[in-house]
């Protein structure tokens, strides 16, 4: 196991994956940039670094700073959480370089993920059912045209090296493909610096699933179910659930054999998470983030298994947790990601927290550092907390989250908690009854009524 466990992250995650080295034991290490000193996670770990100006790309983005971090406190280990650079293979070479351990996939792995068409590619050599789609970059020429009238207008450009929904068009004619081809290019290459996009049959009303995955680097891999991330605005997840409201045992029992088999085969250490688009019973795949997901707690509610702490565990060598078939869903969660913005234009609001109280009570949990008198930076996300709620059903897991949310209190900030207050009546939410496309049409629906 790892002696000191240095956490290059901050907020929320930073303060889990904290969490998760004390249980295990371990020594920790916060880094901070000059606006997060007086963060939760830096007030609660072993020892802290400040590692530059709040700019990430001068503090959190900075590898030189966190490798001398290292060196000054004796780290031997590195957890990246997500975002920053948890996806970033150079900074997993560069950790091993050093003798310092990353915690995470092979860099070989995060870097076949990163690539969305070899990402495609790998899964459909892997037998992991793919949208159809090009083989590999498109331009906006006769090839690009050949392939989308193939495949069937309306058709999705994508950024190659991309997420988060830049570098993303819609061609619903073929009239619009040279145009989306040429946005969604000049898009990508301002986002990553790759301006390689390509092309995706457009599903018209898909859920969006992941199923999530657990690789022991050996050739052992599990699944623990999916998760429901249909709830989104500009692509970005708002609400998630496990399970989902729409996949049958047999379902889940089929797509997460796959992907397991195909973990198995990669020899693929750690978690991971396999996102597809469903529609009409059948799996897409879309693409495979390799780190810990915002949204693992809802599957660490149904299954009893901590994953950042598995996480930790399988770095350091150790076996996985459970086999497959003593993996067990109990009941239902969801989570909703409550930021720092305004509830109907969406625009940030930081500033100082003057009251908060989070909800409590059974089968209710919150994965939040902030705390009353807590400023929300204006250099970062805006997350607030995630609010993480469980029942034995999903009826009563709503009225949970119906009474969660009423109850808890954040003053001094906007924050969207009036959304889900909103939302979690909503019948369309409560009959587990919608689509990647349904909040944005919801909140079109809402903007038109002057609500």
């Amino acid at each position: 196991m790892f002696d000191k466990i240095l956490i290059a992250n901050r907020g929320e995650i930073a303060l889990r994956v904290l969490r998760a080295c004390k249980e295990l034991g371990i020594a920790t290490v916060a880094v901070h940039s000059t606006a997060d000193a007086d963060a939760m996670h830096v007030r609660l770990a072993d020892e802290s670094v400040c590692i530059g100006p709040p700019p990430s790309k001068d503090s959190y983005l900075n590898i030189p700073a966190l490798l001398a971090a290292c060196e000054i406190t004796g780290a031997d280990a590195v957890h990246p959480g997500y975002g920053f650079l948890s996806e970033n293979a150079r900074f997993a070479e560069i950790l091993a370089d050093h003798n310092l351990h990353f915690i995470g996939p092979k860099a070989e792995h995060i870097r076949l993920m990163g690539d969305k068409i070899e990402a495609k590619k790998t899964a459909r050599r892997l037998g992991i059912p793919v949208v159809p789609g090009s083989d590999g970059a498109v331009g906006p020429d006769d090839d690009a045209m050949s392939i989308a009238r193939e495949i069937g207008f309306p058709v999705l450009v994508k950024a190659a090296a991309g997420g988060g929904g830049r570098g993303m068009k819609v061609a619903h004619t073929a009239e619009d493909l040279s145009m989306a081809i040429s946005t969604a290019g000049n898009e990508a290459k301002a986002a990553f610096g790759d301006a390689s996009v390509y092309l995706e049959k457009y599903l018209q009303k898909p859920r969006h699933i992941e199923i999530q995955v657990l690789g022991d680097g050996r050739g052992g891999a599990i699944h623990l179910g999916e998760r429901d991330c249909s709830l989104q605005r500009r692509h970005q997840k708002v609400w998630e659930e496990s399970p989902s409201p729409v996949i049958s045992a047999e379902a889940r029992a089929r797509i997460g054999g796959i992907c397991a088999k195909a973990m198995q085969d990669m020899s693929y250490v750690g978690v991971g998470t396999i996102e597809f688009l469903y529609e009409d019973g059948e799996f897409y795949f879309i693409e495979m983030n390799t780190r810990i997901q915002v949204e693992h707690p809802v599957t660490e509610m149904i299954t009893g298994i901590d994953l950042v702490l598995e996480q930790i565990r399988i770095a350091a060598g150790g076996d996985l947790p459970v086999s497959q078939d003593e993996i067990v869903l109990n009941g239902h969660a969801i989570e909703c990601r409550i930021n720092a913005e305004n509830p109907v234009s969406f625009r940030p609001s930081p500033g100082k927290i003057a009251r908060y109280h989070p909800p409590g009570g059974l089968g209710v949990r919150i994965d939040s550092a902030v705390f009353q008198g807590y400023t929300i930076p204006p250099y970062y996300d805006s997350l607030v907390g995630k609010l993480i709620v469980h029942g034995k059903t999903r009826g009563e897991c709503l009225m949970r989250l119906r009474r969660a949310l009423d109850e808890m209190v954040v003053d001094g900030i906007e924050t969207t908690l009036p959304l889900f207050r909103a939302l979690v009546r909503e019948p369309g939410i409560i009959d587990g009854d919608y689509h990647i496309h349904w909040l944005e049409q919801y909140l079109a629906g809402v903007a038109l009524e002057g609500r």
